[in-house]
């Protein structure tokens, strides 16, 4: 019997990604973080195709979108993002990549660039993909639709201390204002903006912890 296929979409820090890990350890999926995409192609952005401001040049962006191998590699049971065959798990959580993900993910160029690698990866089941448009445009067919929300000052919190654990140095008013600013630039780009699938279950997390997030959601899966 075919695996399920599960998209988890929702706004940033709202614990999608590592939702995700663990509902896929449980139930023997496949866990894609989409977002770690969009991050990795950011950071290479970031190195290679800036102008004399510091500024992502999005032209040269495009231009060198077939310089990009992006992979996860299986360490220890967890995947992990490699870059041109060199581990960017923990570069991709910087504050100048959160800065500049939404404007490199927001082209369609990049987009369509990502889509099909992510599609592909789903034909077979067996797969939890997480991001902003998993269950409206990369996989409109999935099995299981959910879409996390939480208040601001939440998000805000965990986000905050997320990097603090990375041993990342935040203000965290700055925290929150990226955050707002992601969520502007996610819900309002024209290429697959980040919005709930008609079909999905939302959950609100606010007053949740990660461990009742998670009985939640797989209540869901095996009363369907």
């Amino acid at each position: 019997m075919k695996k399920p296929v599960i998209a988890i979409d929702g706004y940033s820090s709202t614990g999608k990604s590592s939702i995700s890990k663990v509902i896929a350890d449980k139930l023997g999926l496949i866990h894609l973080d989409t977002g770690a995409l969009y991050r990795g192609v950011t950071w290479f952005a970031l190195q290679n195709c800036t102008d004399a401001n510091d500024t992502v040049d999005l032209q040269k962006l495009f231009s060198s979108l077939d310089q990009i191998e992006l992979e996860f590699r299986n360490d220890h049971g967890e995947l992990v993002l490699y870059l041109n065959h060199i581990d960017i798990s923990k570069q991709i959580r910087t504050n100048e990549v959160s800065d500049n993900v939404s404007i490199v993910a927001k082209q369609k160029e990049v987009r369509d660039f990502l889509l099909s690698s992510q599609r592909s990866l789903a034909e077979k089941g067996g797969i939890i993909m997480d991001g902003r448009d998993i269950g409206t445009v990369v996989l409109p067919n999935a099995d299981y639709k959910f879409f996390l929300t939480a208040s601001i000052d939440e998000r805000t919190n965990r986000r905050y201390f997320e990097l603090a654990g990375l041993g990342i140095q935040a203000d965290r008013e700055q925290v929150k204002q990226n955050l707002i600013d992601r969520d502007k630039i996610d819900s309002e780009r024209e290429i697959a903006p980040l919005k709930q699938a008609e079909d999905a279950i939302v959950i609100d997390n606010t007053a949740l912890t990660k461990e009742e997030t998670i009985d939640l959601i797989l209540s869901y899966i095996k009363k369907i």
